[in-house]
């Protein structure tokens, strides 16, 4: 009998798991663009991480309804299967599983060394960068593919130690900020002007720092009850995601003047962290901060290694009888876990050529940390409109009301992508339209394969 996904998460470790892949490294180096964007405005970097995180809370609640009522494989694509169709579903499966999945985690495995770098004065684009950021991707999926409960347990102490790093900055800092009128002049003098475009910049950089609880939906099928714990988890962990940034955001404000925090780029986390608590504690909280990334790493690798299982698991995709197989020791998708792996390298390849140095790829260089998260809203937009369509019995609030601020979210999001990246939306939608290509290419109507993980 072919092996299927056992329940073997509770509720404690989805909520860990939607924190735990949120908070991370985001919250640390998009923190630095919110603020230079901004102009070190901090009025409206607060703004910037009110509106995303709205956006993410009225995704997450919509989400949420919807997994009381659908429960498979993974829950994205479930979603849109259930609301739009199989091909579409096919078509979210295949990029979340050839770009999004792998272009995030392959950014973590690099933010993850970045820290790490910070932390033993290794220059952060440099080869050792680059050396770390491969070990910590191995290790990660090593991690993953051969001890998923391994992987959960981890999932949980990350999440533990980064919360306790954020909350002394948001308690000391906005303490220590507030006795010595740090918090006051930042708050009232700006390094400059911000541009035109500058809050639409600080929303779609939030975006990044908020991403990741829609991966949590991927282990549906391995959470004990599913249809009760994943919403609330989804609520609980995006509510308690929100909060921390804006505290933490407030926090660094009483740390230093804003412009030195601009000048000093990647150290800034860093020197706020020494200011309040010295070198040695300092240094000891920033490498609380170096593990919390590595946390949100596992986190992004627990949806990659299952990202192509998703589809296989339908009877689609490339060779889905063999990516569609559960190892009956590890109870892991190994095939897909390692077709997830190469994918991140790849990834990381691009990232490297294309962000850290002079660019390998011209025209088509983008930034893969942000514009596959946008792309993500887009795709939720069919998913709400024909939720609202279908789903009659619901009452009007679940119905009309949270898809509908879902929907408008989307839309904003998108438009302030356009604003943000300008050109750059262009290239990667070139890149985009490419992989989707190759998705219709190798399509087929779903072989009749009994879903693993059906009961």
């Amino acid at each position: 009998m072919e092996p299927k996904l056992e329940k073997k998460y509770g509720f404690f470790t989805a909520v860990a798991m939607v924190i735990g892949i949120v908070v991370g490294s985001g919250v640390f180096f998009k923190a630095e663009k919110i603020l230079t964007a901004t102009g070190g405005n901090l009025k409206q970097g607060i703004i910037a991480w009110l509106i995303g995180g709205i956006i993410m809370i009225s995704c997450a609640y919509t989400f949420a309804v919807m997994a009381t009522k659908y429960q498979y494989v993974n829950g994205l694509v479930d979603y849109a299967e259930a609301t739009v169709g199989k091909k579409y579903a096919y078509y979210i499966g295949w990029f979340m599983s050839i770009i999004y999945y792998p272009a995030i985690t392959s950014v973590l495995t690099w933010a993850s060394a970045r820290y790490t770098c910070v932390l033993l004065g290794f220059p952060i684009a440099g080869g050792e960068c680059m050396t770390i950021s491969c070990l910590y991707l191995v290790a990660s999926f090593a991690i993953n593919a051969l001890s998923p409960i391994l992987a959960g347990k981890f999932q949980v102490s990350t999440t533990i130690i980064k919360l306790i790093s954020l909350f002394l900055m948001a308690i000391v800092g906005t303490a220590i900020g507030i006795h010595s009128g740090m918090t006051k002049y930042n708050f009232t003098h700006y390094v400059s002007q911000s541009s035109s475009n500058g809050l639409f910049t600080a929303v779609v950089a939030a975006s990044f720092a908020y991403e990741g609880w829609i991966i949590a939906t991927s282990i549906n099928a391995e959470l004990k009850n599913a249809k009760k714990n994943l919403p609330l988890a989804l609520i609980t962990g995006t509510f308690i995601i929100m909060t921390v940034y804006i505290l933490y955001y407030i926090g660094i404000a009483g740390t230093v003047e804003n412009k030195v925090m601009m000048a000093n780029g990647e150290t800034g986390a860093k020197l706020a962290f020494q200011t309040v608590f010295s070198d040695l504690g300092g240094t000891l909280l920033f490498v609380f901060v170096v593990i919390s990334c590595l946390g949100t790493l596992n986190g992004l690798m627990m949806g990659c290694t299952r990202g192509i299982y998703s589809i296989a698991a339908r009877g689609q995709g490339p060779s889905p009888k063999i990516l569609s197989h559960i190892d009956s020791t590890t109870n892991m998708p190994v095939n897909s876990a390692i077709m997830g792996v190469l994918l991140c390298a790849v990834w990381l390849f691009y990232f490297y050529g294309a962000n850290l140095t002079d660019t390998w790829f011209g025209f088509f260089s983008f930034d893969s940390s942000e514009l596959p998260i946008v792309t993500v809203y887009a795709l939720y937009i069919p998913i709400f409109i024909m939720f609202m369509k279908k789903e009659k019995e619901l009452n009007f609030f679940n119905r009309i009301i949270m898809p509908c601020i879902s929907l408008a979210s989307c839309v904003f999001m998108v438009i302030a992508a356009c604003f943000a990246h300008g050109t750059a939306v262009i290239a990667f939608l070139i890149v985009f339209a490419v992989v989707m290509a190759a998705g219709a290419f190798i399509y087929h109507k779903p072989a009749k394969v009994k879903d693993p993980a059906a009961s």
